[in-house]
């Protein structure tokens, strides 16, 4: 058996500021966008949790930031980004939904969706930190994956209060 490609210093940097920038991009594509989806939220409590997974976006950049100040990079423009592919269409909503409640589950749906493309893509940022002796690059990733489930958990807690009778 061989060594993983992966074991050089250099080529492990290069895998994680590949995702950072993926993750960055994605989240500020998002950012610009959540007005949009905040919108077209019919009921108020989603509308609220819309709201406060829009600021807690800003704070993810903020970290996010902060970790490429802190590892000596800048962002750079990426092309090619599922967090992008997925809002770019406005997560394919169709407002001709004749029930509000389909387009809020969907909205529900997607955001909970990004969360979990979020919480692997920290996962995987955080492995690679901790190789690379990145210390507090780990704390600030280890808030953002704990923002992510929190979001996630309050999405679920909303979805169910559109579905349960209780």
């Amino acid at each position: 058996m061989t060594n993983s490609p992966t074991t050089d210093v250099k080529t492990l940097k290069r895998i994680f500021l590949h995702n950072l920038n993926r993750i960055y991009n994605g989240k500020c594509f998002l950012r610009n966008h959540a007005d949009g989806l905040i919108k077209q939220a019919s009921f108020k409590g989603l509308e609220l949790a819309l709201d406060e997974f829009t600021t807690g976006i800003k704070r993810q950049i903020a970290r996010l930031e902060e970790i490429f100040a802190l590892v000596g990079e800048t962002p750079s423009p990426e092309g090619c980004n599922p967090i992008r592919n997925i809002v770019k269409d406005e997560f394919c909503i169709d407002a001709e939904q004749d029930i509000a409640v389909i387009n809020d589950l969907d909205l529900m749906l997607y955001v909970q969706v990004l969360e979990h493309i979020n919480i692997t893509s920290y996962r995987m940022l955080i492995m690679l930190a901790k190789v690379l002796r990145y210390s507090d690059v780990t704390q600030l990733l280890t808030e953002n994956i704990d923002e992510s489930a929190d979001n996630d958990k309050l999405f679920m807690l909303i979805a169910k209060e559109y579905i349960t009778k209780d």
